[in-house]
């Protein structure tokens, strides 16, 4: 029999683990050699990629102009220019708009509080009263309005009134805040609002009354101004316009012709 050696078979085992672990370490970097190499590639064909877009870019921005070059259009911020205020001179009719229409009759200096203002001395004919205006302050006042304003007004007085239903102390409020305006439109909408024509039937109350007088007479002074009527002819083309005394009107027109009728017959 043979001697069986613990040594030899023992080396013989760990010479076959010792391989086996060789063979598999191999196979694993061989693995990751692949996997490096495909990697390798892709960041090539990536970089390959880039380089021809980059070039194409290239090339567009040569044929473009750079932004260095490029001439830029100047903005220039345009100021605005400083609104004018109108110097009203004497003579001329104005509107004030918490007293109406105004005549200035002359511009004096006047010491107020130590300061020296220039003023405008304006004569109301209906109030009798001439009142002391402060140049600087004349942004309140407008000159009288145009004829084509005139006839747009005319047109708001022949149109249909527009009565709300609120409470007549809010209603008399904004009225009054129109009369106060100043503005012709807004006369003229009070007036078409506050207007019964010759309804007897209708009752007015006093202050309605009193605003629609207020806002008629304001209205009537400016039209005689503008159009350059008499009293009574101004008042007959607003009267028309709001249907009022028209049956006072055809008395007027048919006295006259009574009266051709008997010098004919004498």
């Amino acid at each position: 029999m043979k001697k069986i050696n613990l040594k030899n078979i023992l080396k013989k085992t760990f010479k076959k683990s010792k391989s086996k672990k060789k063979v598999k370490k191999i196979k694993v970097l061989k693995k990751t050699k692949n996997k490096q190499t495909k990697i390798k590639e892709k960041i090539k064909k990536v970089r390959e990629t880039s380089k021809k877009n980059l070039k194409s870019i290239v090339k567009n921005e040569n044929l473009r102009i750079p932004k260095s070059n490029e001439i830029k259009p100047e903005i220039k911020k345009i100021k605005k220019q400083e609104t004018e205020k109108k110097e009203y001179k004497p003579k001329d009719y104005i509107v004030y708009p918490k007293h109406g229409v105004g005549q200035i009759l002359s511009v004096s200096s006047k010491t107020i509080g130590g300061i020296e203002l220039q003023c405008y001395d304006v004569k109301f004919e209906k109030d009798k009263a001439i009142g002391l205006l402060p140049i600087n302050k004349q942004s309140n006042l407008r000159p009288l309005a145009t004829i084509n304003q005139v006839n747009k007004s005319i047109s708001i007085l022949k149109s249909k009134p527009k009565i709300k239903r609120s409470m007549w102390s809010r209603r008399a409020q904004e009225y009054e805040q129109k009369i106060t305006s100043g503005k012709i439109y807004e006369l003229a909408e009070v007036v078409r609002d506050l207007n019964k024509g010759d309804d007897l039937m209708v009752d007015q109350s006093y202050s309605e009354r009193q605003l629609f007088e207020k806002a008629y007479e304001r209205i009537l002074t400016e039209f005689q101004i503008v159009m350059n009527l008499s009293f009574e002819e101004t008042q007959k083309k607003l009267d028309k316009a709001l249907k009022r005394n028209l049956e006072a009107q055809q008395v007027l027109k048919v006295a006259p012709k009574i009266q051709e009728t008997t010098k004919v017959t004498e």
